[in-house]
């Protein structure tokens, strides 16, 4: 078996003997996550060229109605728009003028970036499908009605059927809303990064009736192909390994492709010794069946949370004088993979090379990673102490800096993380994320966002994130101390934000009330891990200064506008996880009967948050890649960060870049919203910026393009608790365009242009 890839063939001699008579997809509509099932966003409309895109104006806003961050990605069936607003509420929007059709209220937990559609061949039934609080459901796409009839009284428990105890599960569902294929919904998972985490299995459920109809197991089982590369019994206790990304369907091959992260624990792997397949793989699987018909591993026994997030791009290029159907997946750590999307061979050479050697006990890191040797990658992945940021920082800490990251150990892209200070670049939270890519498919181009955002391990027998959370200070409260050693890194000193996590709400309990609030704390939500090992008085504590300023105590407050239903399928909010409770690392004890080592080591993520320019200018690039020649033919800045133009700065790109969607169009337009609160339109044949559009604050998440009545629409979501073009890290101080600070904005040329 070759470690690189390895095709089961009759799987793969059934996907080749699958009729193409589905039908390609509508590239004229956004129905789906990303605009559809191949995941291109790409859109075939022409009315917005790039001889009038500066004429594109604000055609409607609809205010999101609260200080959430939403990186929502809308979906607009005929003409109605989807949206998530209103204290997690699913809105439904007429796509012409923004205006309310119904609001089905009270949905915390819901999936951040999205959800699917379904429809019936005669339109008859039509379904949105989402997951929350580790529940699947549906709503009636036209009523805004939970589908009481799906699963059980309306609930399929995604906790269930995964070969562990659901009650020991405080993670499970995904972000990104999975992919509809014929009458089924496949979907990943969101696991969590902890020691013994749950297995990220991908699932498919059939949509009328919430029944599991097929499971790839990621964490081989015995007798499964990939189960030698783990230790014994790995799957009963070795979790992570999962999509919690995004995936993409070649519709008229059944074929799932489906990009995997890092098994557990990410940084320290001595209780998984072995490469750990499917981990850090591009997976194609049948879509109907789930059968494995390839794989491609990109890291080996990761160590460093280099995650494949990004959904994979299908492309047809010519290659050696022939015309080749190809998928690319880009990644973390800057590189972009390409390969024969029904074969899996790589289209060009990618080879095994030797990499630095862990000096942890225990650990058994892999002593070679693939590297691609076409193209070239899109993302630095070295730095040196004359890299340090020229601009914003002090002359102190540039100086700190720069004797800091000269003592580092750096050996190249894949060092293992030590018990001495190590360096990772692109970082864990760098290269390509989840969003970031689109495609001209029929003219092999791939487009990419990426940032440069340098990670900095060091292991510890320690867990930082261990109870401490009772400790105070004089004058500062127990409450207080629990936001300081278990939020603060994200959302900043005081709760002001930062790059990492948007701003803590003042008067929390606006919004949620004790329990809920206890559930997110627990469980997780979005981009925020679980801290299972709080007990309830910390707690307590920690809801109580929360919402201590400007606290007015309201309950589960409706909002104003056409309210159809509240608060989803009846039973569907209890979130609670029974079992001892554990620090979001620490974990429990392994099961009766394996063989694990002892001790267990730990990092915190290495991001630090309140010094992210470390490295200089440009923080964040856009770029195109044309593979027919497998060359970067141009690559520009992304944004501007304002702190840095201050001092002189030109082109520098924005920092937190990693969840920004592009947009791309039969006009050649590229159309990318950033953290500066700016909409951009880029020439995909050089970069240049064509337009620019104003937003009231920084945006995150993935704009959407569509028509309707005929006249074609960019809508963008604005929500974002970062302005980069507003200040160095803060939340956005930026004037906004309309009184309401955080809206969805929908762009068009005016009504005689669009004639």
């Amino acid at each position: 078996m070759s470690i690189l890839y390895k095709v089961a063939l009759p799987a793969l001699l059934v996907a080749l003997a699958t009729p193409f008579a589905i039908a390609q997809q509508d590239h004229r509509k956004w129905t789906n996550y990303g605009g559809g099932p191949d995941s291109s966003h790409y859109v075939a409309l022409s009315q917005v060229n790039k001889s009038n895109v500066n004429q594109l104006k604000v055609a409607w806003i609809y205010p999101t109605g609260d200080d959430n961050t939403y990186l929502f990605n809308p979906i607009v069936v005929d003409n109605v728009m989807y949206v998530l607003a209103k204290n997690s509420s699913l809105v439904a929007l007429d796509a012409s003028t923004g205006k309310e059709i119904w609001i089905h209220a009270s949905l915390p937990g819901l999936s951040t970036r999205g959800i699917a559609y379904w429809e019936s061949k005669d339109r008859k039934d039509r379904r949105l499908i989402f997951t929350i609080n580790g529940y699947l459901e549906e709503i009636d796409a036209r009523t805004g009605k939970s589908i009481l009839q799906f699963g059980n009284s309306g609930l399929v428990n995604l906790r269930e059927g995964l070969g562990r105890d659901p009650k020991t599960m405080a993670r499970i569902q995904p972000n990104t809303p999975g992919r509809i294929f014929e009458d089924l919904i496949i979907l990943g998972s969101a696991t969590g990064e902890g020691y013994l985490s749950p297995p990220g299995d991908i699932r498919a459920f059939n949509v009328i009736t919430g029944k599991m109809v097929w499971i790839f197991h990621t964490i081989p089982h015995p007798g499964e192909f990939g189960y030698e590369t783990w230790p014994k019994d790995a799957w009963r206790y070795s979790g992570g390994t999962n999509n919690w990304g995004e995936m993409t369907l070649d519709e008229p091959r059944g074929i799932a492709y489906i990009p995997t992260g890092s098994p557990t624990y990410d940084y320290y792997g001595a209780d998984r010794p072995g490469t750990n397949l499917y981990a850090n793989c591009l997976l194609a699987l049948d879509a109907r069946t789930g059968k494995r018909l390839w794989h491609f591993q990109m890291v080996h026994h990761d160590l460093w949370d280099y995650d494949a997030t990004t959904a994979p791009q299908l492309v047809t290029v010519r290659h050696d004088g022939k015309l080749v159907d190809a998928v690319a997946q880009s990644s973390k750590q800057g590189f972009l993979y390409v390969f024969d999307r029904v074969t899996g061979k790589p289209l060009w050479p990618i080879e095994e090379r030797p990499v630095p050697k862990s000096d942890m006990p225990g650990e058994q890191a892999w002593p070679t990673q693939p590297f691609p040797t076409v193209p070239p990658p899109f993302a630095r992945q070295k730095m040196t102490a004359d890299d340090v940021n020229p601009y914003i920082l002090t002359a102190e800490e540039r100086a700190s800096w720069k004797d800091r990251i000269a003592s580092l150990r750096s050996e190249g892209l894949f060092t293992p993380p030590s018990t001495v200070e190590t360096l990772s670049i692109p970082g864990a939270r760098g290269g390509s994320n989840w969003g970031t890519a689109a495609s001209n498919p029929a003219k092999g181009m791939v487009y990419l966002t990426t940032q440069d955002w340098p990670t900095i391990y060091k292991l510890s027998a320690d867990d930082p994130f261990a109870a401490r959370t009772r400790a105070g200070r004089p004058g500062v409260s127990a409450g207080q101390a629990a936001y300081e050693q278990r939020c603060q890194s994200c959302h900043g000193p005081n709760g002001v934000g930062s790059t990492v996590g948007p701003p803590r709400l003042a008067g929390i309990n606006t919004r949620l009330d004790l329990d809920s609030f206890q559930g997110v704390v627990r469980s997780g939500k979005g981009e925020m891990p679980a801290f299972q090992d709080v007990d309830d008085a910390a707690v307590q504590e920690l809801f109580t200064f929360l919402s201590a300023p400007g606290s007015t105590s309201v309950k589960n407050a409706l909002p104003a506008g056409p309210v159809v239903a509240s608060g989803g399928a009846p039973g569907g909010l209890d979130i609670t996880v029974s079992g001892p409770r554990y620090s979001q690392l620490g974990g429990p004890a392994y099961p009766d009967g394996i063989d694990a080592p002892t001790r267990r080591y730990y990092t915190d993520w290495g991001l630090y948050p309140n010094q992210p320019y470390v490295i200089g200018p440009p923080w964040a690039s856009l770029v195109a890649y044309d593979l027919n020649s497998g060359t970067i033919k141009w690559k520009v800045p992304l944004g501007q960060d304002a702190k840095a133009a201050e001092e002189g700065a030109t082109n520098t790109g924005v920092f937190m870049a990693e969840h920004h969607g592009i947009i791309t169009t039969s006009t050649g337009l590229l159309f990318v919203a950033t953290t500066d609160g700016k909409v951009r339109a880029h020439d995909t044949d050089t970069g240049k910026v064509l337009w620019t559009g104003d937003l009231p604050t920084g945006s995150e998440g993935m704009p959407a393009m569509y028509e309707v009545n005929g006249r074609q629409f960019l809508v963008v979501p604005a929500s974002s608790g970062i302005n980069s073009g507003g200040g160095h890290g803060g939340p956005g101080i930026a004037p906004p365009i309309t009184g309401q600070a955080k809206a969805y904005v929908a762009f068009a040329l005016p009504d005689k242009a669009s004639k």
